[in-house]
């Protein structure tokens, strides 16, 4: 069982950047967990937002696979609180599936040719956060959900 994060692009702020690597190291204590960026769309600046997420969701689409659960990191998704996303996790994880994939889309979101695929969606607030901030937001949550799994101290309620 491995967890994977599908991102366009490499984090550009060098302190979201270390920020990432911390809890990336202490998720691996924990369970299998890769990143994977997909390169930024060349010259994206001649393409409309549509083109520019056609594009994207083209490379995205080649990374899906076929006995992974794949979830949309989605303003429109689901909402959690840090416990029950523990939750949402540990069953995920006991349905046997061989990667739990969750993938955040470029600056202007998804194609509506990924929103077609029908995944699931989450939401990590109502609130609006850069893709850039939303993977660090993110992987402190996914950390904080192993740590509640495993009971430690790390979450306070």
């Amino acid at each position: 069982m491995k967890i994977t994060l599908l991102l366009i692009g490499k984090t550009e702020y060098p302190y979201l950047a270390e920020g990432y690597k911390l809890y990336e190291s202490r998720l691996k204590h924990y369970i299998l967990f890769e990143t994977i960026y997909i390169p930024t769309i060349k010259n994206s600046k001649n393409l409309s937002t549509a083109q520019q997420n056609d594009k994207e969701a083209e490379m995205l689409i080649k990374y899906f696979g076929g006995k992974d659960l794949i979830i949309l990191l989605d303003e429109k998704g689901s909402e959690y609180s840090s416990v029950d996303f523990s939750s949402f996790i540990q069953k995920n994880m006991n349905k046997g599936y061989k990667n739990i994939m969750f993938v955040v889309g470029g600056p202007f979101g998804f194609s509506e040719m990924i929103y077609k695929l029908n995944l699931p969606k989450l939401s990590l607030s109502k609130m609006t956060f850069s893709h850039q901030m939303i993977r660090l937001i993110f992987i402190e949550q996914l950390y904080r959900a192993m740590t509640i799994i495993k009971n430690e101290p790390y979450h306070h309620q």
